[in-house]
């Protein structure tokens, strides 16, 4: 599979492994492992920021396709093929049409920011 098909993928992959982590047959470790992936995948902080030169995109290239490969490697085969079939639409249009999950990935930051400024003012 070559790069350009596999960034593709994580279009798929991402929603596809979200779903998972609803799904009451997901082992446990999988919905943990699935709730990393998802909230980093969201989340507006990177390990390494993006404004760095090469190494800024350097985890969004390496450290995603991880998270979600190690994710799916604990999902059973089947309830992840019939999640990433459903997901496969989630992005045609260029979006994701429930964007409105990133809402408490934002709400998770913006607490983390502010208990960061109130512990430096207070």
């Amino acid at each position: 599979m070559d790069l350009k098909k596999r960034a593709r993928q994580l279009k798929t992959d991402i929603p596809a492994v979200f779903l998972c982590m609803k799904d009451k047959n997901t082992p446990a470790i999988a919905k943990v492992l699935a709730g990393v992936t998802v909230a980093y995948a969201l989340s507006p902080v990177d390990l390494i920021p993006d404004f760095i030169p090469v190494l800024g995109y350097l985890d969004d290239v390496i450290l995603l396709p991880f998270l979600i490969a190690l994710t799916i490697r604990f999902i059973p085969q089947e309830l992840f093929e019939h999640y990433r079939e459903e997901a496969t639409g989630q992005w045609a249009s260029g979006k994701p049409k429930k964007w409105y999950y990133a809402l408490l990935i934002v709400a998770i930051w913006l607490l983390v920011l502010w208990l960061i400024i109130r512990a430096f003012l207070f």
